[in-house]
């Protein structure tokens, strides 16, 4: 059954710089990448949002932002109603903060990093502070397409394992290249990891957030 988006909010140390925004994959919910928001703003200088997705009662459990017609290839009824209550929840949220997207990273994995893509890159949304795209892929779905014009500075980084079994890395390559044709110059990292988040990748996360949010990062 379809809901709403949850969240659960990791408040700044003091007033807020930005915000960062993580998705989760799917299955998980919207405590999966709680964690993560320190390991990537160890100093708090962001509200921090983990949301969880608005879709339930699907297996294996858990949430998910939408069915799975093939891999790259959202069902486009569930995908288009939780990218529309998604924008709407981060918009409304961000206004009331008075935090603008500007100073707003977003990033999930998996499914969460598809989400993160499709209000990234979608079409007449504002450019966030920049996107944490790990192990997930920019979608083809029917009535939703990247807009890549005017978004040459925005930072991405991708990050892929090469043996991953669920999400395969070449989805990582269209990703990339796809980003590079029109104008942009993603930070790639590859590893040799499967459908997960690798040590090796939050240093360079950390990196972007805190370039990205103006934040000092730590040596």
């Amino acid at each position: 059954m379809s809901g709403e988006v949850v969240q659960v909010l990791r408040e700044p140390a003091g007033a807020p710089e930005g915000a960062l925004v993580l998705n989760h994959g799917r299955g998980a919910d919207e405590r999966d990448l709680f964690g993560l928001l320190d390991e990537l703003d160890p100093e708090r200088r962001l509200l921090g949002v983990s949301t969880g997705a608005p879709l339930t009662g699907i297996p294996p459990g858990g949430r998910h932002w939408y069915l799975v017609e093939r891999v790259g290839h959202p069902d486009r009824a569930t995908f288009q109603a939780s990218y529309e209550r998604l924008t709407d929840y981060l918009d409304r949220l961000l206004a009331e903060r008075g935090i603008g997207w500007e100073r707003t990273v977003i990033g999930g994995f998996s499914m969460g990093a598809v989400m993160s893509y499709a209000v990234g890159l979608g079409p007449g949304r504002p450019s966030p502070a920049g996107i944490l795209a790990l192990s997930g892929f920019i979608p083809t779905v029917d009535g939703w397409r990247p807009e890549l014009a005017g978004r040459g500075s925005l930072p991405v980084l991708i990050h892929h394992g090469r043996r991953d079994p669920v999400i395969g890395v070449e989805f990582a390559h269209r990703a990339r290249d796809l980003l590079v044709a029109g104008g942009l110059e993603p930070d790639y990292l590859e590893t040799d990891a499967a459908h997960s988040i690798p040590p090796e990748a939050i240093p360079r996360a950390r990196a972007l957030v805190a370039a990205a949010s103006g934040a000092r990062l730590e040596s």
